[in-house]
């Protein structure tokens, strides 16, 4: 196991009392198998479950995805956050329709990915998704108007000319562009152009907007402008929207940010909004480590290294909480349980 993560996995079954034996495990009923878990995600517009992607690079096979579970509800804004080579960006390919996965589940709007062919994907691009890459060049047709560009897509999907030119019209107006339809991407500013890239990922009404690191080739104030817009275009057309980025002030900014961590889901960070007694308003964050179906999670890098965890850890099951300690060389004191290691509380580490 890496030292930097410390996995608990089948956390009932590997519990003891605090500072006792660990139970006879063999005397407890025996527990289902995993391959007789229950479907997962029921309501939710985005389900990964038990996700896999593996890469075959000459004779090696490279694992970028290891069993990712995820759920993403209707109209959710968040964020999806991760070291290169995280698995993140694998995720976004498979749920855009660019990639198949190996195994497990990935479903969009009701489109299971792993059973469409080729054309069927190409069709979910067209009809169901929409996508914003970070290079600007690569979201517009450089020989096509900002109004021409936003019409492609519905007139690939057979949309009528009144109907085009009407709703082309609409979201150059709702991205601030109404006056700049007729200039071609080489006369508009990179700011400008995420701007006319998102009125084209929206032309089609879209289940869900994906963004890839929208505003990474943008100066602050400029990204700042195209992450308020993609805001205001969730809560005004519903839209559900997933972006992956590594810029703290997207993902700051979202009411959920998922962390991916070796190709799995980490952490999740929550804000909500709170109103003081003064009547001010601030943003209350919570960090929560991601446990999956199968008992699994991965603790924070900053927690396992302040506690010397490695390779393999102690834990007891208390009423409301799960206690967690470093595995310590006890055979020379039989009276030391192992909890000399403790924090700034004088209290072992815990998961509460």
């Amino acid at each position: 196991m890496s030292q930097d993560r410390a996995e608990i996995v089948d956390l009932p079954s590997s519990s003891a009392p605090r500072g006792g034996a660990p139970r006879d495990v063999s005397k407890e009923p025996a527990r289902p198998a995993v391959e007789s878990r229950s479907p997962l995600g029921a309501g939710a517009l985005i389900v990964c479950d038990n996700l896999v992607k593996i890469y075959k690079v000459a004779d090696l096979e490279v694992v970028a995805l290891q069993g990712l579970d995820l759920l993403i509800e209707p109209g959710e804004f968040i964020a999806l956050v991760g070291a290169s080579g995280s698995g993140k960006s694998t995720l976004m390919n498979i749920l855009g329709g660019l990639d198949v996965p190996s195994a497990g589940r990935a479903v969009v709007a009701g489109h299971a990915l792993g059973d469409m062919g080729r054309r069927e994907r190409s069709e979910y691009r067209r009809r169901v998704i929409g996508f914003v890459w970070q290079q600007t060049a690569r979201n517009l047709l450089r020989y096509l108007t900002a109004r021409q560009n936003v019409e492609l897509p519905m007139l690939l999907n057979g949309v009528g000319k009144g109907e085009r030119e009407e709703r082309s019209a609409d979201l150059l107006a709702r991205v601030g562009l109404a006056e700049r339809g007729d200039h071609r991407p080489e006369r508009l500013s990179g700011g400008e152009q995420q701007r006319v890239a998102i009125a084209v990922a929206l032309a089609n009404r879209p289940a869900v907007l994906f963004a890839d690191e929208p505003t990474g080739e943008l100066d602050t104030a400029t990204a700042r402008e195209v992450f308020d817009l993609l805001r205001g275009v969730n809560q005004e057309l519903g839209v559900t929207i997933v972006v992956v980025t590594h810029d703290p002030l997207v993902s700051e900014q979202v009411s959920r940010t998922i962390a991916i961590r070796d190709g799995r889901t980490s952490t999740e960070t929550l804000r909500r909004r709170a109103v003081t007694d003064a009547g001010d308003h601030h943003v209350i964050s919570e960090e929560y480590a991601v446990l999956d179906r199968v008992g699994r999670l991965q603790l924070p890098r900053a927690h396992v290294e302040a506690l010397g965890l490695e390779r393999r850890v102690r834990l007891a099951l208390e009423p409301d909480h799960i206690s967690v300690w470093p595995d310590r060389d006890r055979s020379a004191d039989p009276d030391d349980h192992g909890d000399q290691h403790l924090d700034h509380t004088g209290k072992p580490g815990e998961i509460v």
